[in-house]
């Protein structure tokens, strides 16, 4: 029978390990070299509700059944919050949708917001809610970046399903600058 003193320090020790390992790593969608996220400086929410369209995004989990046609609808609801509500086509043809709530964090002006699709009563808890940042936003409204602190995932949304060539490279320049690893973006297909 092992050491039971040697076998704790030795799983300590590969804990240990884990973890220095786990904290110097990059998230996987940002450079090493980049700087704290940043957002927009101010967000209109009610100029931001409506139909957005996914034009292309970090590939991620909750997605992986999308084969196209990805938007989302935004709208304000009574009392305060933003009802969400995400649709895909599934590579069958079929539609898939995820209805969701977000809320403002700061003021009414804030950028950031967290979203959740979790049930309602279990929205006291944290961990159910995830980072909404707006990084960029074209000045007219038409044309959004939305990320989180890691860069882990990164959405190109437009209020139509195909984007001016010229527009899209400036954002993915400002995407660029911004740190965000583009090499990494797989466009949407978008049957409109």
């Amino acid at each position: 029978m092992p050491n039971p003193t040697i076998l704790r320090t030795s799983l300590l020790a590969l804990l240990c390990g884990t973890l220095l390992g786990a904290c110097a790593a990059t998230p996987a969608g940002r450079r090493e070299d980049a700087p704290p996220l940043a957002t927009i400086a101010t967000l209109d929410l009610p100029r931001y509700m409506g139909t957005w369209y996914e034009i292309a995004k970090y590939p991620n989990r909750f997605q992986k059944h999308c084969a196209g046609d990805t938007r989302a609808q935004y709208s304000l609801q009574p009392g305060g919050g933003v009802q969400v509500i995400n649709r895909c086509r599934r590579a069958d043809g079929s539609l898939d949708e995820a209805v969701g709530s977000a809320r403002q964090l700061g003021d009414d002006t804030s950028p950031r917001l967290q979203v959740r699709f979790a049930p309602r009563w279990l929205s006291f808890l944290p961990f159910v809610w995830g980072n909404y940042w707006v990084v960029d936003l074209a000045p007219d409204y038409q044309l959004a970046a939305v990320s989180e602190p890691k860069r882990e995932y990164l959405w190109i949304l437009s209020r139509t399903a195909t984007v001016p060539p010229a527009a899209y490279a400036a954002l993915l320049e400002r995407l660029a600058y911004q740190g965000f690893d583009l090499s990494k973006l797989t466009l949407t297909a978008q049957g409109q």
